[in-house]
C-alpha cells in the first residue's frame, strides 16, 4: 500500500483523532502515575509551540530535549514539529562533553531539560554557548536561570489568542521534506554524527510499519502500551508515533530497575523493547527452575526446553501441538504473568535478537518480532510479521524500501526512509552512499531466495585473526549470552591467533548455582576458581557450536559491568571496541602472552 508524503504534526494530529477525550498518557514520576487527557496534550502542544515561538525559534532553528521519557517530551516534540523547528534529541546518559558537543553543532536555540539535577549537570559546560537563548525546565526549579514549562506554556496560550492563526499558518506551511530532527548517533567511535531525518522520512516508516504489526490495526486502539526505550532514539520515538496513530495509552515509566512491577501495574498489551531485557527475562525463567523439585522441577524445565525447538513460521501441529497447550496452561501462561498478563506481543531491535530467545518468546505465547535498521534509515529497514517469522532473520524490507547486497556483503538501502545526510557533514555523507545513491549500512547479510534479511554483523566488527580467518564476534557474543551466567561479553581477536573474551559473569545467578552445591564464593568473585569452573561450562558447551577459529580459547573474568559512565558502552548499549581494548589492555595480553 502506497503513501503520500506528509508531515509529521499532520500524522500525529490524525492519530489524535483516534483516542477519546479521556486517557492519552501516563507518566511515573517519584513513584506517582500522572494522567494526562488528549485534550491536556493537545493544548498543551498548542501553546508551547507559542510559547517557543515568542521565544524567538523559527522555521529551521532547533530546539534540543535533554530529558527522561515522560508525557512532556511528546508535548514539546509535537510544538517543535508543528512550527516547522528541528527537534534535537539528547540521551539522558549521554556524557557531558558530547551534550556541549551536540549543542555547539546544532546550534540549538532553545534547551529543554527535564529538572534541576539534568540542568547542574551541564550547567557548566552550557552557559557559554552563544546559540542557547533560553533552557527551560519540565519540573518546577530553583534556577532563576531555567524558564519554567507551565510558565512557557501560559505565555503561549497568551500569546496564542493575540495572533490567532499562527500556529496554522506555520503548520502548513512544514514541508514534508523539511528536517524534523537532527539526532546525534552515539557511535562506537569518534565525536557524534547528526543525522538529519525529514518529516516524510519518519512519517513514511511509521506507516509502512503499521502494515507489519502482529495484530490488526484497529485492536490496538485504547490498549495501554509501555515505553521504557529512550525517546532520543529513533526507534523508540518512531514506535511513540505509531502509538498516537493507533490510539494506545502510552505509560512512560521512570526507571528500569522497577519495570517488573511497572509491568503488573500497567499489564501492556504491547511494548518495544531491545535484546537485553528479553535475555533477562528468559535466564531469570531459566534459573527459577532450580527452585522447584521433584515432579514439580522436572515438569517445568520440560515445558522450557520445548521452547528451544519451537519454531513459529512452523507451529506444532498434532500431538506436538497437544503438548504445547499442556505446556502453556500449566507453565507458560505462568511467565506471561511477569508481563502483567495482557501482554500480546514486543517487537525487538537495536541489535541482534538470538534465535533461542526469539524462539522462546513466541513459543510461551508471546508474538516476539524483530526488526532491523539505523537512525539513518528512520529506523526500519526490515521487519517480521506473522507468516513470516523465519527464525534469524530480520524479516523482509518494508514496502517501498529496496535492500542489496554488495560484493562485499555489506547491506545497501534506498527508500524514502533514508535520511537527509550528516548536518554539516558533506564529505561524511557523500561517504555512506555509492554512485548510484544506495546508502551503505556498514552492516555485513545476505537475502535468502525467499527475500528474508540476515545481518552477519557489523562490517567494522568483523576481525581477521593472523590465521587469515573472518570472525563476526556478535555471532559468538549473541550464543555465549544466551548462557544465563554470562551477563556481558566481548570476543577479541583481531591479528591474534585465536579468539578470546573478556567476561562479565551475570554473578547473582553464578552464586545462586555454587551455593545450591554447597560451596559460597567470596568477592572479588571473578578470581575465585568455582565461579571460572562454571563459565569455562559454558564457554565449552558454546564452542560445540561454532567453527574452530570462532571458539573462544581463553577468556578473563571482569568483576564490574562495562558501562555508559566508564565510556565503554555507548548510550544505546553498544560496546566500544576500541575503548574495550585501551582500557583492558593488560587483560586482552596476558591471555596472548604465550602466543
Amino acid at each position: 500500500m502506497k503513501y503520500s508524503p506528509t508531515t509529521l504534526a499532520d500524522l500525529l494530529y490524525k492519530g489524535l483523532e483516534n483516542y477519546s477525550d479521556e486517557r492519552f498518557s501516563v507518566t511515573k514520576r517519584d513513584g506517582k502515575w500522572t494522567e494526562t487527557s488528549k485534550t491536556d496534550f493537545v493544548q498543551k502542544a498548542h501553546h508551547f509551540a507559542m510559547g517557543l515561538y515568542e521565544l524567538g525559534v523559527r522555521p529551521g532553528d532547533k530546539v534540543s530535549i535533554h530529558a527522561e521519557n515522560c508525557t512532556e517530551w511528546l508535548i514539546c516534540d509535537l510544538a517543535i514539529l508543528s512550527i516547522g523547528a528541528a527537534n534535537v534529541p539528547i540521551y539522558s546518559t549521554q556524557p557531558g562533553d558530547q551534550i556541549k558537543y551536540i549543542l555547539e553543532n546544532s546550534e540549538a536555540k532553545v534547551h529543554i531539560v527535564s529538572d534541576d539535577e539534568m540542568f547542574s549537570e551541564t550547567k557548566s559546560l552550557i552557559k557559554a554557548i552563544q546559540s542557547v537563548k533560553a533552557i527551560i525546565s519540565f519540573i518546577p526549579s530553583k534556577h532563576k536561570k531555567l524558564k519554567q514549562f507551565d510558565a512557557v506554556i501560559k505565555s503561549g496560550k497568551s500569546y496564542g489568542k493575540e495572533n490567532p492563526n499562527l500556529l496554522d499558518e506555520l503548520k502548513n506551511s512544514v514541508n514534508p521534506d523539511d528536517t524534523a530532527t537532527i539526532i546525534y548517533t552515539s557511535g562506537t567511535t569518534g565525536v557524534p554524527k547528526g543525522v538529519m531525518l525529514t518529516h516524510n522520512n519518519i512519517a513514511s516508516n511509521v506507516q509502512y510499519s503499521l502494515d507489519r504489526l502482529p495484530f490488526d490495526v484497529k485492536r490496538f486502539k485504547g490498549e495501554r502500551v509501555l515505553s521504557y526505550l529512550p525517546l532520543s532514539h529513533v526507534f523508540e520515538r518512531m514506535i511513540e508515533y505509531m502509538y498516537i496513530s493507533m490510539g494506545c495509552e502510552i505509560f512512560f515509566i521512570e526507571t528500569i530497575d522497577e519495570i517488573k512491577d511497572d509491568f503488573l501495574h500497567v499489564k501492556p498489551f504491547f511494548f518495544a523493547t531491545v535484546p537485553r531485557l528479553l535475555e533477562k527475562v528468559q535466564t531469570g525463567v531459566k534459573v527459577r527452575g532450580q527452585e522447584f523439585s521433584g515432579l514439580k522441577k522436572n515438569l517445568y524445565y520440560w515445558a522450557i526446553y520445548r521452547t528451544e525447538e519451537y519454531d513459529p513460521e512452523n507451529p506444532p501441529k498434532g500431538l506436538d501441538a497437544i503438548k504445547h497447550k499442556i505446556a502453556d496452561k500449566l507453565i507458560y501462561s505462568k511467565i506471561r504473568e511477569m508481563f502483567g498478563g495482557n501482554l500480546s506481543g514486543v517487537v525487538s531491535g537495536g541489535a541482534a535478537l538470538s534465535p533461542e530467545v526469539f524462539r522462546f518468546m513466541n513459543a510461551i505465547g508471546v508474538i516476539c518480532v524483530q526488526g532491523y535498521g539505523l537512525t539513518e534509515t528512520s529506523p526500519v529497514i526490515s521487519v517480521q510479521k506473522p507468516g513470516n517469522m523465519r527464525v534469524g532473520t530480520s524479516g523482509k524490507p518494508l514496502e517501498d524500501v529496496e535492500v542489496k547486497i554488495a560484493n562485499d556483503k555489506e547491506i545497501l538501502v534506498k527508500g524514502p526512509n533514508v535520511m537527509k545526510g550528516y548536518y554539516k557533514l558533506t564529505d561524511q555523507t557523500q561517504e555512506v552512499f555509492d554512485d548510484d545513491g544506495w546508502f551503505k549500512t556498514g552492516d555485513v547479510g545476505k537475502v535468502d531466495d525467499d527475500g528474508y534479511l540476515y545481518i552477519t554483523d557489523r562490517k567494522k566488527s568483523m576481525f581477521k585473526l593472523s590465521t587469515g580467518k573472518y570472525v563476526a564476534p556478535q555471532n559468538v557474543e549473541n550464543k555465549l549470552q544466551n548462557s544465563g551466567f554470562i551477563d556481558q561479553i566481548v570476543v577479541i581477536g583481531y591479528q591474534r591467533k585465536f579468539c578470546s573474551a573478556l567476561i562479565v559473569p551475570a554473578y547473582d545467578n553464578v552464586v545462586k548455582r555454587l551455593k545450591r552445591s554447597g560451596y559460597t564464593p567470596e568477592k572479588p568473585y571473578s578470581k575465585d576458581d568455582k565461579v571460572r569452573g562454571l563459565i569455562q561450562k559454558e564457554v565449552d558447551k558454546t564452542n560445540k557450536d561454532l567453527s574452530p577459529w570462532e571458539t573462544v580459547k581463553k577468556f578473563v573474568l571482569l568483576e564490574e559491568a562495562l558501562s555508559i559512565d566508564s565510556g565503554e558502552l555507548t548510550p544505546t548499549m553498544k560496546v566500544k571496541r576500541p575503548v574495550i581494548h585501551e582500557n583492558y589492555k593488560e587483560e586482552i595480553d596476558s591471555m596472548y602472552k604465550d602466543e
